[in-house]
């Protein structure tokens, strides 16, 4: 969680038992932070680790996030890591132009459940998620996934090529617009007049009000959601039309709690299930490529609505092989080795082997990981899922989601490198970058017609050919 108006669980609350030693710091509307620059606005979300608040910088005149953090040491400890991330990836983007969330600030605040750690981070709009909920998970307009893919790809090829630091948790929740969908909640949009002291009747119990008045709203809402969806299946009113035009497509990769140096790994299980990359599932190590794996999942998700992949467990099987199962249903069978070495000249061979030693000459991908004998035979087959049903992503675009062929093909053709099941054959965050189908206008298919019409024009009897934009 993050830096989001809409960060951490959007169904629930965080409740009240964490509200004691070790845990989250009891914040109140006007409270004042780091010797009173930073004063309290409003709760934007909350997580596992911490709470995250709007606040007034009053050194600088801006709006910004105030993550703070739970005060057991575990929590002290994850936060001095996250700060030490973030420091670097402020340090290296002086401009804030890699479209990756920046650091303002960090501090220790003492309150009466112990000693917190915070972070003061810019202020972000909603989140991706929202924005796929917003839009009643009907999918966006190609070329807006194309803006968000952009700001997305330019934000990991900062974080893989320039500091070597790898996400781990890259999913529509971590990734913020740079507004809110709504412009009245933008506290720079609608001109909001900060608070800049504690409003009178406050004094005491502002968490536990803020949680009851919380929970009945939220029954409140429920009840006004079921009457009128009983409305609507009679006949009564429909809904009201929701368009993102006009929204600012622009974003920043967020949450920085799970990402890790490429060269310090602590954990192996990591990703969020749904965006979670096979090499992951299988337990064979990973790299950069698992952020690309988790991309690709988000970009599908932009453009249909849906996840990609949502596996289940079931009598017999586990989630994980369910998983594994839906890939190889999308993606063809998971090879049990990866291929040799292509044709190349001499010295490229050499570097290439050197470079991919263990690769090329012991890793094996269905049977290579540590848990790799849970799930597959000998022959690279599931133990228990034995009937895959494979429906290619090109034909589930236009199938499902009634893409046109040219959008389908032109879509996949993008998205299947990313989800190769060698890690190291998926296409770099830079490469993305330079893939055609970035860069595609926005044209009709009139206008595509009459383009290619005129690419070879035939000139009287000496069939003169003229090309466009020459």
């Amino acid at each position: 969680m993050s830096c989001s108006s809409s960060s951490g669980s959007e169904e629930e609350d965080e409740g009240i038992d964490s509200y004691r030693k070790g845990g989250y710091h009891a914040v109140r509307v006007g409270d004042s932070f780091a010797g009173g620059r930073y004063i309290a606005q409003r709760k934007l979300g909350w997580g596992q680790f911490s709470t995250v608040w709007l606040a007034y910088d009053t050194q600088s005149s801006r709006y910004v996030a105030l993550k703070i953090q739970k005060s057991a040491p575990q929590f002290a400890q994850a936060a001095l890591h996250e700060i030490e991330l973030l420091s670097a990836i402020a340090a290296g983007d002086p401009s804030s132009s890699k479209f990756v969330v920046r650091l303002v600030d960090h501090f220790k605040h003492t309150g009466p459940n112990g000693q917190h750690l915070c972070m003061v981070l810019e202020f972000l709009g909603d989140s991706l998620l929202r924005l796929i909920r917003y839009n009643r998970y009907k999918g966006l307009e190609l070329n807006k996934v194309r803006e968000i893919c952009k700001c997305i790809l330019i934000g990991l090829d900062y974080l893989h090529r320039e500091l070597g630091m790898i996400h781990t948790d890259l999913k529509p929740e971590n990734i913020l617009l740079f507004s809110t969908i709504d412009p009245a909640k933008d506290p720079i949009l609608s001109g909001l007049t900060p608070i800049l002291e504690r409003p009178e009747g406050n004094a005491n119990g502002g968490v536990t009000i803020s949680v009851i008045e919380k929970k009945l709203k939220r029954r409140a809402r429920s009840a006004v959601a079921r009457i009128s969806g009983r409305r609507e299946s009679m006949g009564g009113l429909p809904k009201p039309k929701r368009t993102v035009d006009g929204i600012d497509m622009r974003c920043k990769v967020v949450d920085f709690g799970n990402a890790c140096w490429a060269d310090k790994q602590f954990i192996e299980e990591i990703q969020t299930r749904q965006y979670r990359a096979p090499e992951v599932i299988l337990r064979s190590g990973f790299s950069f490529s698992v952020d690309m794996w988790s991309f690709a999942c988000t970009a599908f998700e932009l453009a249909t609505g849906e996840m990609m992949f949502t596996p289940k467990g079931g009598e017999g099987f586990s989630e994980d092989e369910d998983h594994l199962a839906l890939m190889m249903e999308l993606l063809g069978k998971m090879p049990r080795k990866v291929s040799t070495l292509s044709p190349l000249p001499l010295v490229r061979q050499i570097l290439q082997l050197i470079t991919h030693f263990y690769i090329f000459l012991v890793k094996q991908i269905a049977i290579g990981g540590a848990r790799s004998k849970d799930y597959f035979d000998r022959h690279g087959d599931l133990k228990r899922i034995r009937r895959l049903k494979y429906w290619p992503l090109d034909r589930i675009l236009v199938d499902k989601f009634k893409f046109s062929d040219t959008d389908a093909r032109e879509f996949a053709e993008f998205l299947c490198p990313l989800l190769d099941f060698a890690p190291e054959k998926r296409p770099t965050a830079q490469q993305c970058l330079q893939h055609p189908w970035l860069n595609i206008s926005n044209l009709t298919q009139s206008e595509l017609k009459s383009e290619s019409s005129v690419e070879k024009v035939g000139v009287g009897m000496s069939n003169l050919q003229i090309k466009v934009g020459k």
